[in-house]
């Protein structure tokens, strides 16, 4: 199997697919980015939420001129220009049934043997790809991005048992080697690795906030560079990722875990 990737299809130009198309373009790669049609200027989300990037900081892009190797487009209209690209990256919003939608979409156009992954923070990988073709099947995984993507040295690889394994080791790769990501293979388990063991963390700290045992600032002091988490602590990294996607986050776990003795902490 030779596979190559020379073009990069981002579908979703929300924070995190924004950023990612921006941090492919970094690594100098054509892009596109999609996302939903809109009457009267049909790309307004993907142009606006593109140019939100080459203002925030850090700064996505490594060269502002970067930001040029982008195309924008919409789902309605552009969907079938996906057949000339080697990568499609998936980052719509967080529910499976628009993810399942999507994908389906995806298989209708795709080129065989073309690379497609989804960017989610723990919905099931295998139940995104539950009704898709064979050769789709062994060509999905989870390619999960931190934010800022372009600063944030984890990556999540996720396979599924249907995931070729050359494919597997061929993104792993692809990830280290030309996108700079410090790249853990995880099983597809609620939440993986990292949100499962964070949200964890600021789950079993929120109470103390509630209860007024200790005030905003104490936590995020206590639970930040002094202990070896990041500088963000816990409520600026809730603030970073937002309030709806830590919740989000949480409440996905909960029927996913039913046997887990701690699975009430997630309850927010």
């Amino acid at each position: 199997m030779t596979m190559k990737i020379k073009k990069v299809a981002v579908l979703g130009s929300g924070v995190m697919g924004a950023q990612i198309a921006a941090h492919c373009s970094n690594a100098g790669f054509e892009v596109l980015l999609l996302d939903m049609k809109t009457d009267g200027d049909p790309n307004k989300i993907a142009r606006e939420n593109l140019k939100k990037t080459t203002k925030m900081s850090p700064a996505p892009f490594a060269i502002p001129e970067f930001a040029q190797r982008i195309s924008i487009g919409n789902f309605d209209d552009d969907f079938p220009k996906l057949a000339n690209y080697d990568w499609i990256c998936e980052v719509v919003v967080e529910r499976m049934d628009i993810k399942q939608q999507v994908l389906g979409k995806i298989d209708a156009v795709r080129k065989k043997g073309s690379i497609v992954s989804s960017n989610t923070s723990g919905l099931p990988i295998t139940q995104i790809a539950d009704h898709v073709s064979d050769d789709l099947k062994e060509h999905f995984l989870g390619i999960h991005f931190f934010n800022p993507p372009r600063y944030m040295n984890l990556l999540e690889v996720i396979p599924t048992s249907y995931t070729s394994h050359k494919v597997v080791d061929f993104m792993a790769n692809f990830c280290e080697k030309i996108l700079g990501k410090g790249v853990v293979l995880c099983k597809d388990t609620p939440n993986f690795i990292a949100n499962r063991i964070g949200v964890f963390s600021m789950a079993s700290i929120l109470p103390h906030a509630f209860s007024g045992t200790l005030r905003i600032e104490e936590i995020d002091a206590l639970t930040g560079t002094l202990t070896g988490y990041s500088k963000a602590a816990t409520f600026r990294t809730a603030d970073m990722v937002g309030l709806d996607v830590l919740a989000h986050v949480a409440s996905n776990i909960v029927p996913n875990i039913p046997d887990d003795e701690k699975k009430d902490t997630f309850n927010l």
